[in-house]
């Protein structure tokens, strides 16, 4: 039942004192408010990261050639290793956990497109079907290069938005031919990439590009995914292609030159790990700034009794029973400490919130605290101011009314 005496009593004690419970509750509200920084502040840190990983599949590794850097089987160190479509081939033979794959050609001394009369000088990429998911891109219309296309050597492309606008302008692309260093080729898609730097392209067959641009059989790279449910396994499957790779080409499996295998599952895991730390790292910080202010607010409470001593003997005096005396200087600590924390928690989400569109870029994003943690930090302050007020508390109700009167 709500009290209205106590309550005027305890607001009486705040005003009497207001240095004190302004500070105390700054202290509380701090600690509070540095929490919520420091969690939204990884949140932030952590989804920008994350938001890297998953412009790329995340389930994926790429293959990149090298050059080797050790003698093997009588062959010198310092051999360039060359992928041809064999290799291509071969690993999507022989590694049974490739889910998606595609090899890749960039044609870099060519790369004027035009339309009419519009022109522009962008990244050509020879592609398999298996770049759309490598790559996680939408396709806002059409289509993406499909395996069909690979296998007739097809004059297609795929364009993004960027594309688009500087060649077409206002026109649609879809069943158009741009000119590629003057060869025609037909619009059969537009895509968008999540990293600006890959809406720079424009794809066309791989098949295509070698016979059209540079007659060989060469590629520059092979990449693939795997099942995320075999994260774990993603070292063996490294493993595998690099065994492939070095019986095919040559070199030892110890020569970590010869060809470099970017592991994005590892990858990704290991950041996994380093934000798990981070978060629980910022727990322990966040949690020690609370306790230090509640500790400061059972000081104060204990400072309370002590000045109030001689009062708590009267009331003692005239039948106020223990558990009520215990229940004024408890109530008065969960008041302090829920307003001074909810304070803080307000400010520390209000900041967020005020200061996230202006922190966003590659490597920070939606600096945000989870409702559920909010809450769960208000209900630690409820807890903590209970407990802050429990001891300062037993201490009053067993305060005799006979030695509190003979207090001076």
């Amino acid at each position: 039942m709500f009290d209205k005496d106590k309550w005027l009593e305890i607001f009486s004690t705040l005003r009497k004192n207001k240095m004190r419970t302004i500070l105390t509750s700054f202290s509380v509200a701090w600690g509070i408010f540095i929490l919520i920084i420091l969690l939204g502040s990884g949140n932030g840190l952590q989804n920008g990261i994350t938001n890297q990983f998953q412009r790329d599949a995340t389930n994926s590794m790429w293959i990149y050639r090298g050059q080797t850097s050790m003698p093997f089987r009588g062959l010198k160190p310092g051999r360039r290793i060359k992928f041809t479509n064999e290799d291509y081939d071969i690993v999507k033979r022989d590694i049974p956990e490739v889910e998606a794959i595609s090899s890749r050609l960039n044609i870099w001394r060519q790369r004027n497109l035009s339309y009419k009369s519009e022109y522009g000088d962008y990244d050509i990429t020879s592609v398999h079907k298996g770049t759309k998911v490598l790559e996680n891109v939408d396709i806002l219309e059409g289509r993406f290069i499909s395996d069909l296309d690979v296998q007739k050597s097809r004059k297609v492309t795929c364009i993004s938005p960027v594309v688009q606008e500087a060649l077409f302008k206002k026109e649609k692309p879809i069943g158009k031919y741009l000119k590629i260093n003057n060869v025609p080729f037909l619009v059969v898609g537009i895509y968008e990439d999540g990293n600006d730097r890959d809406n720079q392209r424009v794809y066309i067959p791989i098949s295509t590009g070698q016979k059209v641009f540079t007659g060989t059989n060469e590629i520059q790279n092979i990449a693939i995914t795997i099942p995320p449910e075999m994260m774990k396994e993603s070292r063996r499957v490294e493993q595998d292609l690099r065994s492939n790779f070095a019986k095919r080409h040559t070199f030892s499996e110890e020569d970590s030159r010869a060809i470099y295998i970017n592991n994005n599952l590892e990858e990704f895991q290991k950041f996994q790990s380093l934000f798990a730390g981070i978060k629980m790292f910022v727990w322990i910080i966040g949690i020690g700034t609370i306790i230090s202010g509640i500790v400061g607010v059972s000081n104060i409470m204990i400072i309370v009794v002590k000045e109030r001593t001689k009062e708590i003997g009267v009331r003692k005096a005239l039948g106020a029973t223990p558990r009520s005396i215990i229940g004024l200087v408890m109530l008065e600590s969960i008041f302090i400490t829920s307003l001074a924390g909810y304070f803080g928690l307000v400010s520390g989400v209000g900041l967020l919130e005020l200061l996230a569109p202006h922190l966003h870029n590659d490597f920070f994003s939606n600096p945000s605290v989870d409702i559920s943690i909010a809450i769960g930090a208000t209900l630690l302050l409820i807890i903590s101011g209970t407990l802050a007020g429990l001891i300062p508390a037993r201490r009053a109700a067993s305060i005799k009314p006979i030695e509190a009167l003979r207090e001076e």
